[in-house]
């Protein structure tokens, strides 16, 4: 079923919340394993309101840049834009050993990249659930996902698109009543040097909003990604039909 794209959060799995606060973010959190991401291990992590999980430092920024940055900060986007939770919504994130998501995980990995041997030994799961817009008029909101994950060596990273309906804020010259011009969400990776990076098709530019139908993994709104040595596969050469009209890989 269409919902298990999203893999399970909240506070049934114990989740962490984000307060209440516009482009508010996580204490630091240190993760019982180290994480690694471009070839660098991390030892924690912060999860920022604005749809970015980072290593190195805070991120509250609001209106996206496109990779690679020149001010040097490692992280991880599923959809850096605007994200007001005080409006609306709330950003949850929990690290986990748990047998079977780990297991659901392995599989996953393994449906993908069949070349590669991966057994999960941890993750870590981040979800932006329903979450609203700076300075929305509406009751609009985006549900979206990454998950960390690793067996020690290899690190993949997984973005899962629920319900995308708005790609702005209104501070980033966004429509307060639609949530879209402006300057669109980003989706992608920064390694914090300023040749390694990878931005989703799409991003910055009103295509994002169609992020829920596109894939590199054949899944409709699933990107998968191996970070540890950052490798890009399947990600489509063609104008999907569903998108064509917006240009959405052009």
């Amino acid at each position: 079923p269409a919902a298990s794209l999203l893999y399970p959060y909240g506070p049934d799995q114990r989740d962490q919340k984000n307060p209440k606060l516009d482009d508010g973010t996580s204490k630091k959190l240190s993760l019982a394993v180290p994480f690694t991401f471009y070839g660098k291990e991390y030892q924690a992590l912060y999860v920022n309101n604005n749809g970015v999980i980072s290593f190195d430092t805070r991120v509250s920024q609001y209106t996206p840049d496109p990779f690679p940055l020149a001010d040097g900060r490692p992280f991880v986007a599923p959809f850096w834009a605007d994200v007001d939770n005080v409006l609306g919504g709330d950003v949850f994130y929990r690290e986990t050993t748990d047998p079977t998501l780990l297991a659901r995980l392995t599989g996953d990995i393994e449906q993908y990249f069949p070349a590669i041997p991966f057994a999960a030994t941890w993750a870590f799961v981040a979800t932006w659930d329903h979450v609203a817009y700076y300075g929305s008029t509406t009751t609009k909101g985006n549900t979206f996902q990454a998950v960390l994950t690793t067996d020690t060596k290899m690190s993949f990273v997984i973005f899962n698109y629920w319900d995308i309906q708005w790609t702005t804020g209104a501070a980033s010259d966004g429509d307060a009543e639609t949530g879209l011009g402006g300057t669109p969400a980003h989706a992608g990776f920064n390694s914090g040097d300023d040749t390694n990076f990878y931005n989703i098709p799409g991003s910055e530019t009103d295509a994002i909003i169609n992020i829920t139908e596109t894939s590199n993994v054949n899944v409709p709104g699933r990107w998968v990604f191996q970070v540890d040595d950052f490798k890009v596969t399947g990600v489509p050469t063609e104008v999907p039909k569903m998108a064509a009209a917006n240009n959405c890989w052009l």
